[in-house]
């Protein structure tokens, strides 16, 4: 007996040790083989974790450089992935006479799993945590400073992806074929966490949100409704919750991390030829907001970290495009190289920038195939069509134009369509979540709403509307952020409106409900306004009138902006009414002739299919 009690001590002494796993994190958790770039970058994050020596057992995958950072609990594992199969590797950590390993996933790509989205398709935008809240329970989540507050605009009121997932089928038969969803990814703030713009984890969905898996789940649910989904992405800035913040990969990954100077938000120093390096590093350097690190997208180790999450994200999810955040902020040599990147991989994808500029000028600058004055090449397809929402709202405000008619600045700002490479791969829009709902901009006037909806339906690019503007959704007397991201009618069970199934709602709000549904379904066959060509005419007065037209089918579309009736003489829109005696209403159903004169009621849009 004493025998084996000295036996099992001398055991216990000169083995190897036995430690706890030290490695907390491996990003991205897996990937995928089949890709044009072959090299990548793993950051393993772990006590002390770059004292370890590593290696790789099997599959065919090689290490080809490990970078170190400023903290000794990093690694960054470059691999060479050109002649790896679809399966399982192990990472090989080495210590003293300690090993221990971690098994990688490298998986197949499925054939039409990544979609797209283009002039044919109409967005739908949703806050997620203001649309619908499927599940109660994740509500609050221990650990999750941001609680449930529903009498707080600018608190959290349980929206959720199930929620979502849930009214697919409504989003779906209102005549929207994509749906753009603002982020989702963990926000651990202590405040306006619902948000999304303050990432805390760029590899987990916000548990209030639901899970990765069941993000996947609601792409896949959308793609059955014949959905896309379009994913909001954040590459300027994390949210000072990060897990990073406690432990820098890196001292250079963030920008003014001492001083925390807030950018100057001066975009145009991105394009201005005489710009002073102060000024250029001034908006792009300063953080977005004091909760918001800026990012330095200049460290290498960083720009491919980001990169490829938005790769990991494209191909894991099945997008059907990106939306890039505050698009001008980030370093501008990053943000080429992060595009290039994502349409090497999928040539035939989308995405689109925010850029808010009133200039079309300044937003071309960063579309695909632009001949810039300073040599800068962008990768990016699409834009936010900015400068003609603030036209459009102009004319439905009734701003005093400099000159001619009140439909002059959406007339000239048409006119600069030449300085994009691409202006039907623009998004247009009548208002999105950052600015005041377009029934409130108009002071809810439903003719007025009924002419900017017609115009963003017939107008070339992509439109998009905000979740709720169907139902006339407003918020006067407030700019509040929070109020005019406000609960989507039936999303909670406390609602006694309810948009989904029309209960509850007022007459005036189901009649813009149908209006929309109508219009938006009628435009989902109507290849001549997905990819026809454009011809508008020098508006003339109050009336404004447009063509789209291929060499199958023309549809007019005429506005009147005055109060009073307007009869007038067609034979100054000849060259495009030729052979042509009647139009239908595409709402009404109406026959309208169009061979002499045409009469518009006062605050009133025809869109006329030609016969």
């Amino acid at each position: 007996m004493k025998f084996r009690a000295i036996a099992a001590w001398l055991l216990i002494v000169i083995s190897p040790a036995v430690l706890a796993d030290p490695i907390e994190r491996v990003e991205p958790p897996s990937w995928w083989t089949g890709f044009r770039h072959t090299e990548l970058q793993l950051l393993v994050h772990g006590d002390d974790i770059s004292t370890w020596s590593t290696s790789v057992d099997g599959n065919g995958v090689s290490i080809t450089r490990i970078e170190k950072g400023d903290s000794p609990n990093y690694l960054f594992i470059y691999l060479d992935l050109s002649d790896a199969q679809p399966g399982s590797f192990d990472l090989v950590f080495s210590k003293s006479d300690e090993r221990l390993t971690h098994t990688y996933e490298l998986r197949e790509r499925v054939p039409g799993h990544v979609g797209t989205y283009d002039s044919s398709d109409v967005i739908y935008l949703l806050t997620p945590d203001r649309f619908a809240n499927g599940n109660p329970a994740n509500d609050n989540i221990e650990g999750y400073a941001d609680k449930l507050d529903r009498d707080d605009d600018y608190g959290r009121h349980g929206g959720d992806l199930e929620g979502i997932r849930r009214h697919l089928d409504y989003i779906a038969d209102m005549g929207f074929t994509r749906v753009w969803i603002n982020p989702v990814l963990e926000n651990a703030m202590e405040r306006a966490s619902y948000h999304g713009y303050s990432t805390t984890d760029f590899y987990r969905v916000d548990p209030r949100f639901g899970s990765n898996e069941e993000y996947r789940d609601l792409v896949a649910a959308a793609r059955k409704e014949d959905l896309g989904i379009i994913m909001d992405m954040i590459v300027n800035h994390i949210g000072n919750g990060h897990w990073w913040m406690d432990d820098l990969p890196a001292n250079t990954w963030l920008n003014l991390p001492d001083t925390r100077s807030v950018s100057t938000h001066a975009r145009t120093a991105n394009q201005d030829p005489y710009a002073s390096e102060f000024d250029q590093s001034g908006h792009a350097d300063g953080w977005f907001v004091d909760t918001m690190p800026d990012l330095n997208q200049r460290e290498a180790l960083l720009a491919d970290y980001l990169i490829q999450n938005a790769i990991w994200w494209t191909e894991y999810l099945g997008l059907s495009g990106i939306r890039q955040d505050t698009y001008p902020y980030p370093d501008k040599h990053f943000m080429a190289e992060w595009s290039r990147r994502i349409m090497q991989e999928y040539p035939d994808f989308n995405m689109a920038g925010e850029e808010w500029s009133p200039s079309p000028a300044i937003v071309s600058y960063w579309q695909r195939g632009k001949k810039n004055h300073d040599g800068y090449v962008s990768y990016l397809p699409g834009l936010f069509d900015f400068p003609l929402q603030i036209a459009m709202q102009r004319v439905l405000t009734n701003e005093e134009p400099p000159w001619g008619s009140v439909w002059t600045p959406v007339y000239e700002m048409l006119g600069h369509d030449f300085l994009y490479p691409d202006p039907m791969n623009l998004v247009i829009m009548p208002d999105n979540h950052d600015m005041s709902r377009i029934f409130t901009q108009v002071g809810e006037d439903v003719d007025l709403w009924r002419m900017a909806m017609a115009f963003y339906a017939t107008m070339r690019g992509i439109p998009q509307i905000f979740y709720g503007t169907e139902v006339l959704m407003s918020h006067p007397g407030t700019d509040s952020h929070g109020a005019l991201r406000g609960e989507f009618p039936g999303g909670w069970p406390d609602h006694e409106r309810n948009a989904f199934t029309g209960q509850g709602l007022a007459q005036q709000e189901r009649d813009a409900q149908a209006f929309t549904r109508k219009l938006l379904n009628w435009r989902k066959h109507a290849t001549v306004i997905h990819s026809g060509k454009l011809m508008q005419f020098t508006p003339v007065g109050n009336v404004y009138a447009y063509f789209r037209y291929d060499h199958d089918d023309t549809v007019m579309v005429i506005f009147n902006r005055g109060d009073d009736t307007v009869e007038f003489d067609t034979a100054r829109f000849a060259e495009r009414l030729d052979g042509f005696t009647h139009g239908t209403d595409v709402i009404s159903g109406d026959r309208v002739g169009v061979t002499s004169t045409l009469k518009l009621d006062p605050l009133s849009v025809l869109v006329l299919e030609l016969e």
